[in-house]
């Protein structure tokens, strides 16, 4: 990175944390969770017995490495989470939240997300808002695909170009009447010009862009940053494929599946035509929202399949953010799974038995289990298509992973 992109966030670490709020519930999110690196690049059978490295890169105020650290902690795994940014005040901020947890098993590296390489191999690299601030972003897709093992993954996300519409006529327009002098008086002539901003003008419009109202941090990352390169789906895929990466997935899924949007037999039976890449692309154009894409890949030698599967009865379903028998509740209530996406409510249908599966899954029971407590009130292979049907859905929505209990 430059002095400039250095400058700014030693100046305004982005996005600015509380450590006292270490205290309460762990902040989580994508990529880089725990059970999504179970289930998107280990299959669902990593062995977290066993010595875990992670590099957080380009780790910012620390919100994934809080996340993967304290979540590999409560694991109880022998693990390393090397933390590494240009940022001395980035650094600190994190540092503190960490001292906050009494997280342990952290190693703090000031230095460029390009030095990565050197200190590697890594199980797991998690690159979160940092390659569309480089000068050449290959070099970065690179050197990260370099710092990997064999058959680890990372978790990356960039800046979406079409749901930021909005953000780069503003940048442009302050890079001419505010590219000079201190960062407070940059952020003061930003908040001048927002004021006098038409409602016709493409940032107003795009409801989906709030950031930079919430604190100064935030409105120098959006609209003061010296460099913010953002990309579309195909343009995702040739910088991985170039960096000798494969793409596994985005996140969320079903952001990315012209079906979720559309339900004409005669545009859907055009669509059924088209590659999975060419349906995530044609997604992005239908929606218009996304902000930025999230996804995880591995090695291109790497040839094995990494996303986990329900298709064993030692399978054991996990659900997000929320407990199985909340969610079933819901099911039970609505009648449906509601989703509110992209300004519209859609109802998705789920299987007779969804509700009672649900109110079953813990995190720990397998399908097997789950099927004996039902009571043989379903066959086994009535169940297991239901399951499917249901974990389709849930998964698509990162709200249900896969994972398998370790070998004896």
């Amino acid at each position: 990175m430059t002095d400039k992109v250095r400058e700014q966030y030693e100046s305004y670490p982005y996005p600015y944390r509380d450590p006292a709020d270490e205290s309460g519930p762990l902040r989580v999110g994508s990529p880089s969770h725990i059970d999504e690196i179970n289930h998107y690049i280990y299959a669902g059978h990593p062995d977290f017995r066993e010595p875990f490295r992670v590099l957080i890169a380009g780790g910012g105020s620390g919100d994934a490495l809080i996340m993967l650290a304290q979540q590999l902690a409560d694991a109880h795994c022998p693990s390393e989470v090397v933390y590494l940014d240009l940022s001395h005040a980035s650094r600190e901020l994190a540092k503190t939240r960490a001292q906050a947890r009494g997280l342990s098993n952290v190693r703090y590296i000031v230095a460029s997300l390009l030095d990565a390489p050197q200190y590697g191999p890594f199980d797991y690299i998690d690159c979160c808002g940092v390659l569309h601030h480089l000068e050449t972003p290959q070099l970065g897709f690179a050197a990260l695909a370099k710092a990997l093992k064999p058959d680890g993954g990372i978790g990356i996300m960039v800046y979406g170009t079409l749901g930021r519409t909005g953000v780069y006529p503003i940048q442009e327009m302050l890079r001419t009447i505010a590219g000079d002098g201190s960062f407070p008086k940059r952020i003061d002539i930003t908040k001048r010009l927002i004021e006098e901003l038409p409602p016709t003008n493409w940032l107003l419009m795009n409801k989906a862009i709030g950031d930079y109202k919430r604190s100064d941090a935030g409105l120098v990352d959006f609209l003061l940053h010296s460099r913010d390169r953002p990309y579309r789906v195909h343009e995702v895929a040739k910088e991985v494929a170039a960096a000798g990466l494969r793409l596994v997935s985005f996140i969320e899924p079903y952001r990315y599946d012209p079906y979720t949007f559309v339900s004409d037999p005669v545009v859907r039976e055009r669509i059924k035509k088209l590659s999975w890449l060419d349906r995530c692309a044609f997604a992005e154009l239908l929606s218009g929202d996304l902000q930025k894409h999230i996804f995880y890949c591995v090695r291109i030698d790497n040839k094995a399949e990494t996303i986990a599967k329900s298709d064993s009865a030692n399978a054991i379903p996990i659900i997000r953010d929320i407990s199985g028998p909340k969610l079933a509740q819901t099911i039970k209530k609505n009648g449906a799974l509601r989703v509110y996406l992209s300004g519209k409510i859609y109802n998705l249908d789920l299987p007779l038995h969804a509700a009672e599966i649900l109110m079953l899954v813990d995190g720990r029971k397998t399908l097997q289990t789950i099927h004996q407590q039902l009571g043989g009130n379903i066959d086994w292979i009535t169940f297991h298509q239901q399951f499917n049907v249901l974990y389709k859905i849930l998964s698509q929505h990162n709200k249900m992973t896969i994972r398998y209990a370790p070998q004896a």
